[in-house]
């Protein structure tokens, strides 16, 4: 992805958030090129502390329109967070990742996922229930089992239940850039 594409990305995020406080809606004049359906997710931090995270890990708008979608739903939508005041808003510095179809694992020991997934370059999903992006496992210096224990976990799951083969763990990469 062009360097150019990604500021467009980020500055179309961050004007999804404004706008949705004036009740309009984002300038995607410079974005429309960026139609190819892609997953995406949009991060927000605050002070370096998540502050919220929404996206789609399935293809299912055009780029420009899952930045949209994901960054109001981010930051106004995420259940673990309160709305964002517009007061937060300079305070906020927004990431995305555009990621990859996820691709499904096939093992035949649970064991071997150990060896499917490399941490800090892909991203989880089990049962379409719970999602992890690539960067979390890195940001919490996690091994593989440590990802694969905190994927369940995030679905709702006992820690272990990726040991069962009949759960079907997907993995994916991303594409990430931020605005720092």
């Amino acid at each position: 992805m062009e360097e150019a594409d990604k500021s467009i990305l980020l500055t179309l995020a961050r004007d999804s958030i404004t706008t949705y406080f004036k009740e309009e809606k984002p300038d995607i004049s410079k974005a429309k090129h960026l139609n190819q359906k892609l997953g995406v997710f949009v991060t927000l931090h605050k002070k370096g502390d998540l502050r919220g995270c929404i996206g789609f890990p399935h293809a299912i708008h055009p780029l420009y329109q899952g930045v949209i979608e994901g960054a109001r739903s981010a930051a106004f939508g995420d259940p673990r967070f309160p709305p964002l005041l517009e007061t937060e808003l300079s305070h906020i510095d927004i990431e995305i990742s555009v990621l990859t179809k996820p691709t499904r694992i096939h093992v035949k020991r649970a064991d071997d996922y150990l060896k499917e997934i490399n941490v800090g370059q892909d991203g989880l999903i089990i049962n379409n229930a719970g999602l992890l992006l690539p960067q979390v496992a890195t940001e919490q210096d996690w091994t593989a089992g440590q990802f694969l224990n905190a994927i369940c976990q995030k679905a709702g799951m006992p820690f272990d239940a990726w040991r069962d083969l009949e759960n079907h763990l997907y993995k994916f990469q991303a594409i990430i850039f931020n605005e720092k």
